[in-house]
C-alpha cells in the first residue's frame, strides 16, 4: 500500500450467489487507492460466506512504511437479504460495520444520513430497533467518483520536480482486471424529463454488472461515516504517526478511533505515483 494511504474502508455488495468486496485506502484530500478486490462465493444463504466476511475484518494489509492496516469501517448493502445482513452486522458490532441503503437523488450537503434503527432477527427472535441503518445518496458519491477520475494527473516530468497528485485522485493497481474496470464506469449521468416536463439528472447503466462502482460508493460512504470529510489536521497527523509506530499486524495502523492519542509531529507523504505496481 502506498505511503499516502492512511486508513482503510471497504464496500460490500451482497448478491444471490456471492458477496463482492472492494477495499480502499484513503489519504489526505480523499486521495484513494484500490487495495484489494475479494469475491466470496456462495451468497447470503451460505453460512461459510458470512464466516469468510468476518475473517476479512480481522485481516491486515501491509503498508509501504512497514505498518499493517485493517479495515476501519465496512459498509455493506442491505438491498438483498436485508435480514441476513442485519444479523451479521449486529454480530460484528456497529463500530466497524455499517449496514447501508442506497437511495437515488443528490444530497451534496449530507450524502449520508442516519443511522436509523430498524428491526433485526437473532436466533429466530425479532429484535425491535436491533440494527442501525445508514441511508446513502448514491448519486452524489457516483458523481464525485467520476469527477475524481477526470482530474488531471501530473506527468512523469512533473513528479520528478516534486509535483503531487491533486486531492481526490483515484489510483488503481496494475493487477485490476478489465471486467472490474468496466464495472467501475458502468453508468452514465443523463438528463431525463419527468411526466410534468421537468428535467432531472439520473444515473443509468451502460451494462448490467456495476458491482465495482457500487462497492466504491459503499466504501466512500464508510469513509464519510468514519468522519473523514470532517477531520481536523491533527487527526490526519495522528494517522500518519501511526504508520511509524505499528511495525506488525498485531498492532495495526489506520485506527480511526484511538482515544486520547495526540499526534507526535507532521510527516509528509512521499508517495509520488507510478511505482510499485500503481498508477
Amino acid at each position: 500500500m502506498p505511503a499516502g494511504g492512511l486508513f482503510l474502508t471497504a464496500g460490500a455488495d451482497v448478491q444471490k450467489d456471492r458477496i463482492e468486496i472492494d477495499v480502499w485506502a484513503w489519504g489526505r484530500g480523499l486521495e484513494s487507492w484500490l487495495v484489494d478486490h475479494v469475491v466470496i462465493e456462495g451468497g447470503p444463504d451460505r453460512h461459510d460466506a458470512w464466516s469468510e466476511l468476518t475473517a476479512l475484518l480481522d485481516r491486515s494489509w501491509p503498508h509501504e512504511r512497514g505498518a499493517h492496516l485493517r479495515i476501519a469501517r465496512l459498509a455493506i448493502d442491505t438491498g438483498y437479504e436485508a435480514p441476513a445482513v442485519y444479523a451479521w452486522s449486529r454480530a460484528q458490532g456497529f463500530a466497524q460495520v455499517s449496514p447501508v441503503k442506497g437511495v437515488e437523488g443528490f444530497n451534496r450537503s449530507s450524502p449520508v444520513s442516519g443511522p436509523t434503527f430498524v428491526d433485526a432477527t437473532e436466533g429466530g427472535k425479532r429484535l425491535r430497533r436491533g440494527a442501525r441503518l445508514w441511508t446513502v445518496a448514491v448519486s452524489t458519491f457516483k458523481a464525485e467518483t467520476y469527477r475524481f477520475l477526470r482530474l488531471a494527473r501530473p506527468t512523469d516530468e512533473d513528479m520528478a520536480e516534486g509535483a503531487a497528485f491533486p486531492p481526490g485522485s483515484v489510483h488503481l493497481p496494475h493487477w485490476v482486471e478489465n471486467e472490474w474496470l468496466k464495472q467501475f464506469v458502468a453508468e452514465q449521468l443523463v438528463t431525463v424529463r419527468t411526466k410534468r416536463g421537468f428535467a432531472r439528472l439520473e444515473w443509468q447503466k451502460l451494462r448490467e454488472r456495476n458491482e465495482a462502482l457500487d462497492c466504491r460508493v459503499y466504501a466512500r460512504a464508510a469513509a464519510w461515516i468514519a468522519g473523514a470529510d470532517r477531520w481536523p489536521d491533527e487527526k490526519w497527523r495522528d494517522l500518519e504517526d501511526q504508520l511509524g509506530a505499528a511495525p506488525t499486524d498485531t498492532d495495526p495502523a489506520g485506527q480511526i478511533n484511538r482515544p486520547g492519542q495526540a499526534p507526535q509531529g507532521k510527516r509528509r507523504s512521499d508517495w509520488l505515483g507510478r511505482r510499485g505496481g500503481w498508477f
